[in-house]
């Protein structure tokens, strides 16, 4: 009987431990077929399903006519392999007929042979094939050469407009480029992305555990939208000549690079932005391998010490609060001791005695160092006028130009870091501030335009529609306005070798020179016979209708003796201007108090 009672109870807890584990397994079914039933349902939908992600047509990019293509977009092959499919004793054969097709030498060839000869499923050879290629490859397929591969047409960036210089595309640094992935890089193209490659059409398939499709049908989630187009500022053939006055002025000063920016002082319309070296928007991938500071675009990416440039700033300064009026005379000793150090003339010879019209126009550096003293009692009252001066003129602040890339400049505050003699001096003819090309054009152009500080813009019509114009700001009197004006017309009429270089006949010419030196970091010191040349002016019929920023960087001579100076590089670039546009009257600018 014991024996018996021991067996049932055995028995009796199997059972009960079975039932208690098929209890368990089947709350856990239920868990998984009921509660994670969607879960469950996902993760089968995602060994199956593929996102296709397609890129839509990025927008093209025109000049202001709307009718020359700078950037459009066209399409190029993608050579692909499935070396898995290659029978293994071909491998070397198709490796061999591709880099002879693609004419790949070194590693690039080494790297095709590597993908074509091992046992991978897929793999991407080459991107961007010529049409030459192309048809290789077909003919290569159709006779039996070639085997595995296939080819894939994908959207690339194409710069159809040749440059002023060989090799590049025109306004090259202006508009940038695109990369592999669609990503606008630089210029235009990485400022306008959003717009010009609008969204990717994302649609789904299903596929099956060895990658086979399922179904040819695929289910559309969004359909994307299409890049729009954008129409530039820009005139092509100002732009081209342009490029070539500048190719020819880099070469004569054996410099680092020239640019100019023309811009319409009334509405910030730019009508040019050029700069030599350029490159070829199409070869980015060379560039960037060879010099890829010919990406940085040194019109609102780079700052520098403009040099004289800037005494038309004191003058400002001084007019507007009345220290001094342009005749008032100072004496130009050729030579000053200030606290901190000594400064000089570029000839390092005495003037004498000049009206404040006359030291700007000469560029007498002495003269200038007075001037800025004059505006205050003391170095920290004329510091404060000076650099507020600057600020209300837009330096060491963006512009706010519509393209990507735009430094701010420096400019110390004298209420934060205080200024010493030699600074204020300094300052007064454009050394110890650094600032941008498009910066100084939008200063020059509030002295002619009235006294509206606007905002300068490289695109006029996007997605189809004009874009408002900026009505700016009031910066100055429009009487002080005129008075700076009148003051840019003396410089380049009283003074005989700026007349020769800088008038034209016929038309109303002003502005002023700039000569700084660089600052080499490394020495400590400033280089010898290496400067900044700059010209800031205006050209118009019968008034200011174009302001013209002229840059010759890192060129070569002596201050007294440059080949080729920046105010006749300006006069060339002013009668293309002139040749070149049919500007209609300025427009009428409503300021911010609501004047006219």
């Amino acid at each position: 009987m014991l024996a018996r009672t021991d067996r049932r109870m055995r028995l009796v807890s199997l059972i009960a431990i079975f039932c208690i584990v098929s209890l368990t397994l089947a709350g856990r079914l239920a868990y998984w077929q009921l509660g994670q039933r969607d879960f469950l349902v996902a993760m089968a939908r995602g060994q199956l399903e593929r996102t296709i992600v397609e890129p839509s047509p990025r927008g093209a990019i025109y000049d202001r006519s709307g009718t020359v293509v700078l950037a459009t977009s066209v399409y190029r092959d993608l050579l692909w392999a499935t070396p898995a499919d290659i029978p293994e004793a071909r491998r070397s054969a198709v490796a061999e007929e591709i880099v002879r097709i693609l004419d790949l030498q070194g590693t690039a060839a080494a790297s095709a042979r590597e993908a074509i000869r091992s046992a991978r499923s897929y793999a991407v050879i080459a991107r961007e094939l010529t049409p030459a290629q192309s048809r290789q490859v077909v003919d290569g397929l159709a006779v039996g050469t070639l085997s595995g591969v296939g080819l894939d047409p994908t959207p690339v960036r194409a710069f159809p407009t040749a440059g002023g210089a060989p090799g590049t595309s025109l306004a090259s640094q202006l508009i940038g480029f695109v990369d592999s992935e669609g990503n606008g890089r630089y210029g235009v193209e990485q400022r306008w992305q959003a717009l010009l490659a609008g969204s990717p059409r994302r649609s789904v398939a299903q596929f099956d555990a060895a990658g086979r499709p399922i179904s040819a049908t695929l289910q559309v989630v969004d359909p994307g939208v299409p890049g729009a187009d954008v129409q530039l500022t820009i005139d092509a053939s100002l732009q081209l000549k342009f490029e070539q006055e500048l190719l020819a002025a880099r070469t004569a000063h054996e410099a680092a690079f020239a640019s100019a920016v023309a811009m319409d002082p009334f509405s910030g319309e730019i009508l040019a932005w050029a700069t030599v070296p350029g490159y070829d928007g199409g070869a980015y991938r060379e560039v960037a391998n060879s010099d890829p500071r010919r990406f940085v675009d040194p019109m609102q990416s780079g700052v520098y010490e403009p040099g004289s440039v800037f005494k038309m700033f004191v003058a400002l300064a001084g007019l507007e609060r009345g220290a001094f009026t342009l005749k008032t005379k100072y004496n130009d000793t050729g030579m000053l001791t200030v606290r901190g150090g000594r400064i000089y003339d570029s000839d390092r010879r005495a003037m004498g005695v000049l009206t404040v019209a006359d030291i700007v126009a000469y560029s007498r550096n002495v003269g200038a160092a007075r001037m800025a003293m004059a505006l205050g009692p003391d170095t920290k009252t004329a510091a404060q006028v000076l650099y507020d001066t600057w600020q209300v003129l837009g330096f060491g602040q963006p512009t706010g130009v519509d393209v990507a890339g735009e430094v701010a400049g420096i400019v110390r505050d004298p209420s934060v870091q205080p200024w010493a003699e030699l600074d204020l001096v300094n300052g007064s003819y454009g050394q110890g501030v650094a600032v941008t090309q498009i910066q100084l054009a939008r200063a020059y152009s509030a002295m002619v335009n009235g006294g509206i500080l606007v905002r300068p813009h490289v695109v006029r019509v996007a997605a189809g529609d004009t874009l408002p114009p900026d009505p700016g700001r009031r910066a100055m009197s429009e009487e002080l306005s005129r008075e700076l004006t009148e003051l840019m017309r003396h410089v380049v009429t009283s003074v005989p070798w700026y007349a020769r270089g800088t008038l034209i006949e016929g038309y109303d010419v002003g502005g002023k020179t700039g000569t700084a030196q660089i600052w080499d970091s490394a020495a400590a010191e400033y280089k010898p016979h290496r400067f900044n040349l700059s010209f800031v002016g205006f050209v118009g019929r019968d008034a200011p209708r174009i302001v013209i920023a002229v840059r010759i960087a890192d060129a070569t001579g002596t201050a007294v003796s440059i080949p080729a100076n920046s105010h006749e590089v300006f006069r060339r670039l002013a009668q293309d201007a002139m040749d070149t546009l049919d500007l209609p009257p300025p427009s009428e600018i409503a300021l911010e108090d609501g004047t006219l």
